[in-house]
């Protein structure tokens, strides 16, 4: 009955064989695996997501400014702040502008270049320079009769009128010689009882050159030094075009690091700064601008330290302030494309540290400073560990600038620009190994300062103390950078100096057109093979343990320092100390076709004007020294302050560098950035 009942409901279950049950996981089996695929997924995106944020954060990271509170206030600037300077002729780049020193001020200029719209012709500008030269003048009216300048365009076409326009254009056309008064006033200010032309005007401007006249005598006293009042004027013309040519400007930068496939845009921010050139360079340099301020700082503290925080608190997270400040559409015409963009590896000197040394002397800092110094503070530190995490070098306390060229085949010497000497010689191969013996120097002077805050602001620094002590030291000092062969401090690298420009001239191939040949091209032949050790060229690289005081007043090497300076076959000329000594097989020589020698033998007045400085301090300290470095002072500032006003009286003009064979300016001009130092040379104001 048992068998009935089963055959009739239904086929009999029967267990699959033994093989099926194998081939088919437990369900619990398959759950393992949809998780480990899951969880594999997820690791995987989340491992993805990570290193897109990671690779967005670090490329955001370079335009992330300083996350401690802006040094000055957003409205530190504005009239109610700071009445006496919200306008001036901010507009170092134009031979005459005004502006307030605000994001979105009233611009006024006058202009001597012309704008044609034309088929054919974009635009013509800065055709006219200082004046036009003889081709565009017409000699009418016969010997000795009147000649008219002139600049002729074909067509004109006017440019589209905008709906509202935002420039005024007043011309007037007057004979030769001529004056004119432009009056600006605001419709809001009504309760004035005079206007500020005519009469009033020349007095009030009799009135501050009397008060000028009045401070500069009283601060520099140059008359108690037996100048006469030509060389006195020449003085405060020095001052005055030096001051006379801040510029407030208001933009970004183009900065990118190499997390960044594309140059990005720097947060807008103003500076506030002085320029080393109104005609060629209007615009601010980090390392300029520190040399600038110990003229600034003499002449007015209250500008300096606002400078100085503008220039700070331009400084992104990691501690990197973008070396030249190119703000703004208008600065960026001026400079060619393969400046513009700014590099977060490459350093500049940190000369902010000369200045801070100069507001700091005496410890006499007034309340505004004090202040601005302890807002400061948190930011110096980030840029002052910037350089020790960025520019170290190979061995403990040592020091390495980033950013040299690294095309071997095109430059004599491969340029550091980053370093401020541009083409001086250093290691003929860049490398990973090299030593630079101005960074630490820097380094070191940037240690004593950081020092010297802590102690003012009463914070510890003994981090900075102990850095100070160990780069102070000249024994490590000598074991690190002295070449007894040179007889100097010298940089450290993969060397050679058996190198050339020649030139290669590509031969055709059989068949080829001539025309497809490329041309001659200049390009560098090492002739040695180069090795690491130390580079042979006597310059102001050398001096640096010199000219920033690092030197012990006893140190035999002080001694050698000076008779090298000393000697006319090497560093010594009538007009100054030349940037490259003559015995360098580099001296005056070109490092690229087009590339002629700027710091590899010219005078510059900068590195002169701390030689001088650096003298006058060891000829008050107590030493074996002490009367060769008196000595070689008195003639290096008199050599120093005849050539530079004979070339002004000549040229009108103070220039980029100075002939070291015959004294002539050369270079850009005017240049009164730190060839203003010549003031306190004069002034013997160190």
């Amino acid at each position: 009955m048992t068998r009935e009942r089963r055959r009739h409901g239904g086929p009999e279950q029967r267990p699959p064989p033994p093989s099926s049950r194998r081939a088919r996981p437990p369900q619990r089996e398959w759950s393992r695996v949809v998780l480990v695929a899951i969880l594999s997924c997820l690791i995987g995106f989340g491992a993805f997501a990570y290193s897109g944020y990671r690779k967005w954060s670090l490329g955001v990271k370079v335009v992330t400014l300083h996350p401690s509170p802006p040094i000055l206030p957003p409205n530190s600037s504005f009239p109610h702040s700071s009445p006496d300077l919200f306008w001036g002729s901010y507009r170092p780049q134009v031979y005459f502008g005004m502006k307030t020193r605000s994001a979105r001020s009233v611009v006024t200029g006058s202009y001597n270049h012309l704008v044609a719209l034309c088929p054919g012709l974009q635009h013509i500008t800065d055709v006219v320079r200082g004046s036009l030269t003889d081709r565009f003048i017409h000699p009418s009216g016969g010997p000795g009769g009147n000649r008219r300048r002139y600049f002729g365009v074909d067509v004109y076409n006017p440019p589209p009128q905008p709906e509202h326009s935002q420039i005024i254009v007043h011309q007037i056309t007057m004979a030769l010689p001529f004056q004119a008064e432009f009056l600006f006033e605001s419709d809001s200010f009504v309760e004035r009882s005079v206007h500020l032309s005519g009469n009033i005007l020349t007095n009030e401007l009799q009135r501050h050159q009397q008060d000028m006249a009045g401070k500069f005598r009283q601060l520099f006293r140059l008359e108690e030094k037996g100048f006469i009042p030509e060389q006195v004027t020449f003085a405060q013309a020095a001052l005055s075009n030096m001051v006379g040519g801040m510029g407030y400007f208001y933009g970004s930068s183009l900065v990118q690091s190499r997390h960044n496939p594309e140059p990005v845009a720097y947060p807008l921010a103003p500076l506030f700064t002085a320029v080393p050139s109104r005609s060629f360079f209007p615009r601010g340099f980090l390392w300029d601008e520190g040399f600038h301020l110990l003229l600034i700082a003499r002449w007015d503290p209250a500008l300096a330290w606002q400078s100085l925080a503008h220039w700070l608190d331009l400084m992104n997270a990691d501690g990197w302030i973008p070396r030249e400040q190119i703000l703004g559409p208008e600065a960026r015409s001026k400079v060619p494309s393969e400046f513009v963009i700014q590099w977060n590896e490459n350093a500049n000197p940190p000369t902010l540290f000369l200045a801070l040394r100069q507001l700091l002397a005496g410890g006499n800092v007034p309340s505004e400073g004090r202040q601005i110094l302890r807002r400061a503070f948190p930011r110096l530190q980030t840029w002052y560990n910037w350089f020790n995490e960025t520019q170290s070098g190979p061995l403990p306390y040592t020091y390495r600038w980033r950013g040299r060229d690294k095309d071997t085949l095109r430059f004599l010497n491969p340029k550091t620009l980053t370093s401020g000497l541009d083409d001086y010689p250093r290691a003929s191969h860049p490398s990973d190994d090299e030593r630079h013996v101005d960074l630490r120097c820097w380094m070191a002077l940037a240690s004593d300062v950081m020092a010297d805050i802590s102690d003012l602001l009463g914070v510890d620094g003994g981090s900075y103390k102990e850095s100070r002590s160990v780069l102070a030291d000249n024994a490590l000092l000598d074991r690190l950078h002295w070449f007894e062969r040179l007889g100097a401090y010298a940089d450290y690298g993969n060397h050679t100096q058996n190198v050339a420009l020649e030139w290669e001239r590509p031969r055709p191939y059989p068949g080829q057109d001539p025309r497809s040949v490329p041309p001659p091209r200049l390009i560098r032949v090492v002739k040695k093979t180069p090795k690491l050790q130390y580079v042979g060229a006597l310059g102001y690289v050398s001096l640096f343990p010199f000219l920033l005081q690092l030197l012990s007043p006893d140190s035999p090497k002080l001694g050698r320092i000076l008779e090298q300076i000393r000697d006319s076959d090497k560093l010594w000329t009538p007009y100054g100390i030349r940037s490259l000594s003559r015995s360098s097989p580099i001296y005056m020589q070109r490092n690229t076709e087009h590339d002629p020698p700027y710091w590899r033998g010219p005078i510059w007045i900068n590195m002169n004007y701390l030689a001088v400085r650096a003298l006058h301090y060891y000829s008050q300290q107590e030493g074996p020294h002490r009367e060769r470095a008196s000595s070689v002072y008195r003639e290096l500032r008199i050599n120093l302050i005849a050539n530079l006003f004979r070339q002004y009286k000549e040229t009108g003009f103070l220039w980029e560098q100075y002939n070291d064979q015959t004294g002539r300016g050369q270079g850009c001009h005017p240049f009164t950035g730190w060839s203003s130092l010549i003031v306190l040379i004069m002034a013997e104001e160190y």
